[in-house]
């Protein structure tokens, strides 16, 4: 059986855990900002997080939250976790930034911080780093969150790729708006099943 342990929203300068509001950010509305303010009251020490791009920033952030009172490295083999995640613009965000230091031939400087993150799945990269998780990784583009595509995938590691945990969902920055809704599925027992309906329910509804 497959049961989801923990899930977050981080969405309208708000983060809910497991149905929970644990943060509504009232003072300055720029979304850096807010992820910093997100990252101290974690009280994460992580100093790779401040070179990383938003999209990366915001996965990052989603899965310590998931990860708090989980901790899944002390449960499972590092090849027996997997990480799974999905958007609709890809790393739109950052590619524009790239662009501008490039775009403009009489005054061309790319820029190396920003070239390293023009790939949507470098935040499973950095997941993974931070977690010294090894197992099967995976980014999906999809116009709009596909519940039934990510349930079928990951009960499919579950089942027949022996997977013991998973973080999976939906991370979504682009340029002002942003979206994350990331849950952790692991191979156990509990009261919430990892389900279609529960998956649905879970982007849908705030608290």
């Amino acid at each position: 059986m497959s049961v989801i342990k923990s899930h977050i929203r981080i969405e309208d300068f708000k983060v809910w855990k497991n149905g929970e509001l644990i943060l509504d950010y009232k003072e300055n509305r720029e979304l850096n900002k807010f992820l910093k303010t997100v990252y101290k009251q974690l009280g994460i020490k992580y100093m790779k997080f401040f070179k990383m791009d938003s999209l990366s920033k915001m996965g990052l952030l989603g899965s310590e939250l998931l990860l708090q009172n989980h901790p899944m490295s002390e449960k499972h083999n590092p090849e027996e976790i997997s990480v799974v995640l999905a958007n609709a613009s890809a790393s739109l965000d950052v590619d524009r930034k790239y662009y501008d230091t490039i775009k403009d031939p009489n005054n061309y400087y790319p820029s190396p911080a920003l070239f390293v993150y023009t790939l949507p799945n470098i935040v499973l990269g950095e997941i993974c780093i931070r977690n010294n998780f090894k197992g099967e990784n995976a980014f999906f583009i999809q116009k709009e969150f596909d519940a039934d595509f990510l349930f079928d995938y990951n009960e499919d590691l579950i089942t027949n790729k022996d997977q013991k945990a998973i973080i999976s969902g939906w991370v979504e920055v682009n340029a002002d708006e942003y979206k994350t809704v990331m849950y952790l599925i692991e191979h156990d027992s509990g009261d919430y099943e990892h389900s279609l309906d529960n998956i649905k329910s879970l982007f849908l509804t705030k608290d």
